[in-house]
């Protein structure tokens, strides 16, 4: 049984490149212009994708509802609604940022955080969906984006051994066949001590599908190393420059790094070969 499909055309596998995508979140700063200009940053890289975040801080939580306490975590004391509203795309920029990236050849979609934002997206028709790692046990959130026949890609972040394979079991029993689960380690940064990228083939035999990466280290090295534990799709915030400050900035890589980590990224995949002569 082959794993491998595609998204917008292009073939996601470990018989071909590894499929780069460049998170948006909350890097464009609440300005459209600067959301238009990290489409065209990652285009001119060579990322394949860029990817979205839709919901409202009304849609995903409520003032007063929860305060950050992580003394690691870049928003330690920030009150989540607030976040939010700092990190959210306006819907109505969805819209020309999709056509931006149809513009300059990249594939644009986004992670769903509601069954609304599933409607809206569909109604601007993207290739595929995500489910980031606060969402991947919502499960009506789960089957409604089955339901599009889209390719889903999850992140494995906050969830447990058991957890997972409850979501797993879920998209298989509802009918999905083309997903990929990316291993994530959902603090803001992630070390790479704790990264634990082994868990990458562990889970592609568990669960016998692709798996990849959703990487919060800073630099690209975790995440070209990936591609040698069998990585097929590596996800990075991407911002224009760090110094210009953002509720991700901080753990998120540049154009120049972008393009680095695209090329490097198919030097590893390329690298790998097969078993044959030494």
């Amino acid at each position: 049984m082959s794993l491998n499909f595609t998204i917008a055309g292009r073939r996601i596998g470990a018989d071909a490149a590894p499929f780069v995508i460049a998170e948006m979140s909350g890097n464009h700063n609440q300005s459209l212009d600067r959301a238009l200009a990290i489409v065209d940053a990652a285009a001119d890289a060579g990322a394949h994708a860029i990817k979205l975040q839709t919901y409202t801080a009304d849609t995903i939580t409520m003032p007063g509802a929860h305060r950050i306490q992580d003394g690691g975590s870049l928003w330690n004391g920030m009150e989540l609604h607030q976040l939010y509203q700092q990190a959210y795309t306006p819907w109505d920029w969805h819209a020309p940022i999709f056509e931006r990236a149809r513009a300059r050849g990249i594939i644009a979609f986004s992670s769903p955080f509601d069954e609304t934002a599933v409607d809206f997206l569909e109604s601007l028709d993207v290739p595929a969906y995500k489910i980031a790692s606060f969402e991947n046990e919502h499960f009506p959130l789960i089957r409604k984006v089955v339901q599009t026949g889209k390719p889903i890609i999850m992140s494995t972040g906050v969830i447990g051994r058991e957890g997972l394979d409850e979501s797993v079991a879920c998209l298989r029993s509802l009918g999905a066949r083309e997903f990929v689960l990316l291993k994530c380690t959902s603090t803001y940064p992630a070390l790479p001590l704790n990264t634990n990228l082994r868990t990458i083939p562990d889970m592609a035999a568990r669960y016998a599908c692709q798996v990849g990466l959703s990487d919060h280290t800073m630099g690209i090295g975790v995440a070209v190393a990936a591609v040698a534990m069998g990585a097929t799709v590596i996800e990075k915030h991407f911002t224009l420059r760090r110094a210009d400050g953002g509720v991700d900035s901080a753990f998120s890589i540049e154009p120049a790094e972008l393009a680095a980590l695209v090329a490097e990224s198919e030097r590893a995949w390329q690298a790998m070969g097969s078993v044959g002569d030494h």
